[in-house]
């Protein structure tokens, strides 16, 4: 009991939390869109905590994001009927979650293993909003690793004859275990235009440059030839166009001409791990909407 408070205060059982909610939207940008969406969560018994907009002249589409709680208990499916009216009348693509809810995602691995680790040891901790349904690989140098952290780990080889098969298992699995996302930690492979559009808006990607510099093989050796004085990295989503998907987050490090090529390889593991960790946590809590070929981050 502090000071302020009497025996009763002191007594009294705290406060059961409030249920919590996300709620975003784009829309054609036009007068009245805020005070519907306040008047809607008033007359609902809803309480903003957090809000964010932001009208691009360039366009003409309105961004938002609202975080809220609900005074009385409702169901997230209750909330999304009633909410379907103000959403048709402003041609709104919107969307309600849990805020407490775990996003299901599905890591994607090849040889290189940093940015997979980073991942598997921030969600055990709970830095990321994430529930790691499963690893899928098209080699098995991970396999160990993954069972540490008791997920379940896929092995699905990649040849030119069996690409198609190989994608089939992805959805297959994507679809059998309710996954929102799949993260390429390193996962060396053209992923084909039709599993891109499948799964469009819900693949991300880390490249280990600016885009689109330094394509290829050894793309540190590349920058070091070219003598670069920054190492970045671009988590971006995945569209059929190679490497040129909506961008999410970048990270940069600043490095001198002493720096070896192995040098630079292992500050580019750390900026594609920080980049990849913070496009993660924004999309599984709702803050990166599509604008076209660009992004709107609520971060």
């Amino acid at each position: 009991m502090n000071a302020a408070q009497t025996p009763a205060e002191a007594s009294a059982p705290a406060a059961a939390p409030r249920d919590q909610y996300v709620l975003t939207l784009s829309c054609p940008d036009k007068q009245g869109i805020v005070h519907a969406v306040s008047s809607y969560l008033f007359m609902t018994g809803c309480n903003i905590e957090d809000s964010r907009q932001f009208g691009d002249h360039d366009t003409g589409l309105f961004f938002m994001r609202v975080h809220f709680s609900a005074e009385a208990p409702v169901t997230v499916d209750k909330l999304r009927a009633s909410f379907a009216a103000i959403g048709d009348s402003f041609h709104m693509d919107w969307q309600i979650h849990r805020a407490d809810e775990k996003m299901r995602i599905v890591l994607m691995v090849s040889k290189f293993g940093h940015c997979l680790n980073d991942l598997l040891f921030r969600s055990r901790i709970g830095a990321l909003p994430v529930e790691i349904a499963a690893v899928v690989s098209n080699h098995t140098d991970f396999a160990e690793l993954v069972g540490s952290y008791g997920v379940p780990f896929h092995h699905i080889p990649v040849t030119k004859e069996n690409k198609p098969e190989a994608e089939a298992r992805l959805l297959e699995l994507v679809q059998a275990e309710k996954v929102e996302l799949v993260v390429l930690a390193r996962y060396m492979q053209v992923l084909s235009d039709d599993l891109c559009k499948a799964l469009a808006g819900r693949i991300i990607n880390i490249h280990h440059s600016f885009l689109p510099s330094f394509k290829g093989a050894k793309p540190y050796h590349q920058a070091h030839a070219r003598g670069v004085k920054l190492i970045g990295a671009t988590a971006h989503y995945v569209t059929a166009d190679l490497d040129e998907g909506p961008i999410i987050e970048q990270e940069v490090e600043r490095v001198g001409h002493e720096v070896s090529p192995e040098q630079l390889v292992a500050i580019g593991r750390d900026v594609e791990c920080q980049a990849l960790a913070r496009a993660v946590k924004w999309h599984s809590e709702h803050r990166v909407l599509l604008n076209g070929t660009r992004t709107v981050v609520f971060a």
